[in-house]
């Protein structure tokens, strides 16, 4: 399992089999800091959220069910 990189500012996901730009299931492992709010209900309300390191496990195809078969490519427009 090879991990995937985020997508940028210039640049976008593409499955390297079908060429879908668009769709993709995306796994990932966050750790969060969480300042919950507990109404006197006790139902409670995130009212901040911080990641503190997030990491993509794996990407996959929505159009052909490929898994980590994504690579990184230009968006249009974007300066090279």
């Amino acid at each position: 399992m090879t991990t995937v990189p985020l997508p940028t500012d210039e640049t976008r996901w593409r499955c390297t089999l079908c060429g879908n730009l668009t769709r993709f299931d995306v796994t990932r492992s966050s750790k969060v800091v969480e300042y919950v709010h507990l109404d006197l209900a006790g139902d409670p309300t995130v009212e901040e959220r911080q990641v503190v390191s997030e990491t993509i496990e794996s990407v996959r195809c929505r159009w052909c069910n490929a898994v980590d078969q994504i690579e990184l490519v230009d968006r249009p427009g974007a300066a090279s």
